[in-house]
């Protein structure tokens, strides 16, 4: 009976440690690909010149 809670715990702790990589892994890869490589000053969005000139509102 002891070997079969054991073999239980031993499995779950297995998966469990598995999905925890996996979601570790995938976090690490997405927080790459949020690198703005325009963004030179550090500001964000705040230090961006628009591309569009703006409309004449006279």
């Amino acid at each position: 009976m002891f070997f079969i809670g054991l073999t239980i715990v031993v499995v779950y702790g297995y998966f469990l440690l598995s999905i925890i990589t996996n979601q570790n892994h995938t976090k690490r890869r997405n927080a790459e690909d949020d690198y703005d490589v325009y963004d030179t000053d550090g500001m964000g969005n705040q230090g961006r010149v628009p591309n569009k000139e703006p409309k004449n509102r006279a």
